[in-house]
């Protein structure tokens, strides 16, 4: 049967009523002494920039229209972001995800500059000078290698009526449940701010890679970056951080959408025969997603009949737990008018602005 592809946004949809919100939007500096400016020594002198190693796209990391005329890396001119993503489609917000690749350095200390550097880059610019709308939210950067220290940036950027969540990278030497980055999640639920966790340093610095073994080539290392995310968030659940921390919620952004359903029907299978081994579990796994965790839509796996999208939508409840994402200015970009198929009103609108709205308090 001929498939009919259809774009997800019409001019009378109600994305344009609204404006988008657009998750996962990578702002970065003009270059290495932005950050450094805001070092105190001895970790100035020791930070020349922050890279992701050798898993890194061979061809192009980001769309090549996406290079700022002046010059200058993708993401650091706010003004050709602004003509590219929030006025070409009419974004009311975009959250900002810097890219510090803090959580990779085996010193803790010299990890924790960084992410601190980046947080007061971001606020001094994307959230202050350039944000004369209010349309750019951002996030704390977090070194989850040293939750006490995290703990104490959260506290230190809380109340900032830009900064809307805080980040951390799915790559880390355990997973996310674990009892010792509790004071992340104490710090998160006590400000009311999600945990977002975004893919970038997995199997890199001292993190585990979340497979048998390290990948020969980006495509499957990419590929693969899924992974880590089912594992941290079967962690969440089995460790029981939901019931712990009943008013704290998770973000899992760029890690992928459709392996959702398949994994919270093995996990609720599992806790169906082996629910005395976790007692504080109080229901099951997949209940507890709507009140605790979002996911954001880049990328979105797009099979070749999109009927097919349409029922895994529903059956992950993406109407109520997906939020919009393009991930620029990255190579695999996700258009707003291309990246879905023709949805259902009310998920549409949900997915492309309410969720955000409600989860961020926008």
């Amino acid at each position: 049967m001929e498939q009919q592809v259809k774009t997800g946004l019409t001019k009378s949809s109600d994305s344009k009523k609204y404006g988008i919100i657009d998750c996962d939007v990578h702002p970065s500096p003009r270059n290495t002494e932005e950050i450094r400016a805001y070092m105190a020594q001895p970790w100035r002198d020791r930070y020349h920039g922050s890279t992701r190693g050798f898993f890194g796209n061979p061809v192009h990391g980001a769309r090549l229209d996406a290079t700022p005329p002046q010059g200058g890396p993708t993401g650091s001119d706010p003004e050709f972001l602004r003509e590219q993503l929030i006025d070409k489609y009419g974004h009311a917000h975009a959250i900002l995800l810097p890219r510090a690749f803090c959580n990779l350095q085996p010193d803790p200390d010299f990890g924790t500059a960084i992410a601190a550097a980046y947080n007061d880059w971001l606020a001094d610019t994307w959230l202050s000078k350039y944000n004369h709308d209010g349309v750019f939210k951002g996030s704390i950067t977090v070194n989850h290698q040293d939750p006490q220290a995290a703990a104490r940036e959260i506290e230190r950027w809380a109340g900032h009526p830009h900064f809307v969540q805080v980040m951390t990278d799915s790559g880390a030497r355990a997973p996310f449940g674990q009892r010792q980055y509790y004071p992340i999640y104490e710090a998160c639920e006590r400000h009311g701010l999600p945990l977002a966790i975004h893919p970038g340093t997995d199997g890199m610095g001292i993190n585990i890679q979340p497979s048998p073994g390290f990948p020969t080539h980006y495509i499957e290392w990419h590929t693969c970056l899924s992974l880590g995310f089912q594992a941290h968030l079967v962690s969440f659940l089995t460790e029981g951080v939901f019931e712990r921390f009943p008013n704290f919620k998770i973000v899992l952004t760029e890690g992928g959408v459709s392996w959702l359903p398949g994994l919270m029907w093995r996990l609720n299978a599992e806790y169906k025969a082996l629910r005395f081994e976790v007692p504080w579990m109080k229901r099951r796994p997949s209940d507890y997603l709507r009140d605790h965790v979002r996911l954001s839509s880049q990328p979105l796996e797009r099979p070749d009949d999109d009927r097919e999208l349409l029922q895994m939508l529903q059956m992950m409840d993406a109407e109520h737990i997906l939020m919009f994402a393009s991930d620029y200015p990255h190579w695999d970009f996700d258009s707003p008018t291309h990246a879905f198929p023709k949805l259902p009103e009310a998920m549409h609108r949900r997915i492309f602005y309410e969720n955000a709205r409600e989860l961020y308090n926008l």
